[in-house]
């Protein structure tokens, strides 16, 4: 077997039965239904591509675009060479598959099951009910409403009105789609709705600087180690209960070891020095990040700080129950204080409450002086922690006035959904913004059911660029 022949081979393993229904849906226009009966594989669809003149071994565009367009980033990378933004910047220049099939998978991706179940009720009118199995995916529904000509690209009446009722946002992608229509040229299409302001952005960059890389929209990344990764975890409390009255019920944080071994483990996948930090006093966290500031930089490409402890407004606490101003803490790393460090992505991760109300949903804990039973909070104002300078990112646990939980076993709600997304995330090639979206997400849909309590995360930043985490 030749070295092309094994290649497509080897993509083809790594595509599972739902990538497969996927390619083909994004293929319906270049391969007709009745002939996709005959794809039983990856390989039999590589076949076909390569008889149309679609895949060949001096072009691989169209296969590009079509593991872009499934979010296969990870095979971009590792079999093909090449990388989200690369693939952007090709649809730019000549897209392949039409943005039309491109919404609708992206309109099959953002819809979840009980939905879907709805779908299918209220399409049965039009669709009879033998044609609507349990087991059908939105993409199936899309495919047999196109064989009934209930739907098109000039044809989605019938498509908006469901999606109407099941969720506007899809109706908004809808009618973007539609508006962009009159201006797409067959030469150049913004494909993804939710890309388009990105795409311009790229395509602004090409014709103003044409010898321009697309890479510079993104921070480099590729020194190893890409930086430093300091890790602040503050457990035992007992030196401030003995102190100030005010803070004599700050509790010890049961759970943050768990934190603590799981932005280690992560951050050292993403090439990151790690350094841990436990139970600082306020002074000696102010000494650590002074002398952090005070290391040469120069051949790092990052910085990321991770603070966990008890917190008030605008501020976290030291052991001692003093406390620490997280604008203090960001402004060591200012381009006149670190200038190795200029230019260069600063993160911070707080896990600290910004508040001491619930927010409107287990036993848990959260991180505040003024405890709840068993809940604890960190408070911290958005608005006071991030300095004014680029190249700055604060991911905070909760947004302002509320309270951030902590399980004492399985760790805080934050950190456990921050790293479990970097790790499955940045190996597919997703910047760092697009996955604490998804953080903000998962996070929110917690509930305290004791105090019928909710969270949700919120991150600020002053980025330039894309930031992405690449594992190679």
């Amino acid at each position: 077997m030749d070295g092309y022949r094994t290649f497509l081979y080897n993509v083809a393993e790594e595509l599972d039965k739902q990538d497969l229904a996927a390619l083909k849906f994004l293929c319906l226009d270049h391969i007709p239904l009745k002939k996709q009966g005959l794809i039983e594989d990856a390989v039999s669809l590589f076949k076909i591509l390569e008889e149309k003149g679609l895949l060949e071994e001096d072009d691989l565009s169209f296969l590009k675009e079509l593991l872009y367009h499934t979010n296969r980033i990870d095979l971009l990378i590792n079999h093909l060479n090449t990388n989200k933004m690369e693939v952007q910047h090709q649809i730019l220049t000549k897209s392949q598959v039409s943005p039309y099939r491109v919404l609708l998978f992206n309109l099959s991706e953002d819809v979840a099951k009980f939905e879907l179940k709805n779908i299918k009720f209220i399409l049965s009118y039009k669709i009879p009910k033998c044609k609507l199995e349990d087991d059908m995916t939105l993409i199936d529904i899309f495919i047999e409403m196109e064989k009934r000509g209930l739907l098109g690209e000039e044809n989605l009446d019938d498509l908006k009105a469901v999606c109407d009722v099941i969720d506007k946002n899809l109706l908004k992608k809808i009618k973007d789609f539609e508006s962009s229509r009159v201006q797409r040229s067959t030469e150049r299409v913004p494909v993804e709705i939710q890309d388009v302001e990105e795409m311009s952005d790229l395509q602004a960059t090409s014709k103003d600087s044409p010898g321009e890389k697309i890479q510079d929209k993104a921070y480099k990344m590729s020194s190893k180690p890409r930086g430093y990764c300091l890790i602040i975890s503050n457990f035992d409390f007992q030196r401030a209960r003995m102190g100030r009255l005010e803070n004599q019920n700050l509790k010890d944080r049961k759970g943050t070891d768990v934190d603590e071994a799981v932005l280690q483990s992560t951050f050292k996948e993403l090439h990151f020095e790690i350094v841990i930090l436990q139970d600082r006093t306020a002074e000696q966290i102010h000494q650590d990040l002074q002398n952090f500031q005070e290391k040469n930089h120069e051949d790092k490409d990052c910085f990321v700080c991770c603070l966990l402890s008890h917190g008030d407004r605008g501020t976290i606490y030291g052991i001692d129950g003093q406390e620490v101003a997280i604008k203090d803490l960001t402004s060591y790393f200012s381009s006149s204080k670190c200038p190795s460090l200029a230019g260069k992505p600063k993160v911070f991760f707080i896990q600290a409450c910004q508040g001491k109300a619930i927010q409107s949903g287990i036993t848990l804990d959260t991180d505040s002086e003024q405890q709840r039973e068993s809940l604890e909070t960190d408070t911290l104002l958005q608005s006071e922690v991030i300095p004014d300078e680029a190249d700055f990112l604060l991911g905070m646990a909760t947004v302002e006035n509320h309270i951030s939980y902590r399980h004492p076993i399985q760790g805080t709600w934050y950190i456990q959904s921050l790293c479990r997304n970097l790790k499955e995330r940045c190996p597919r090639g997703e910047d760092i913004l697009d996955i604490l979206t998804e953080v903000n997400y998962e996070v929110s849909k917690n509930i305290d059911w004791k105090n019928k309590g909710t969270q949700m995360p919120q991150p600020k930043y002053t980025l330039r660029k894309k930031l992405f985490f690449p594992i190679k």
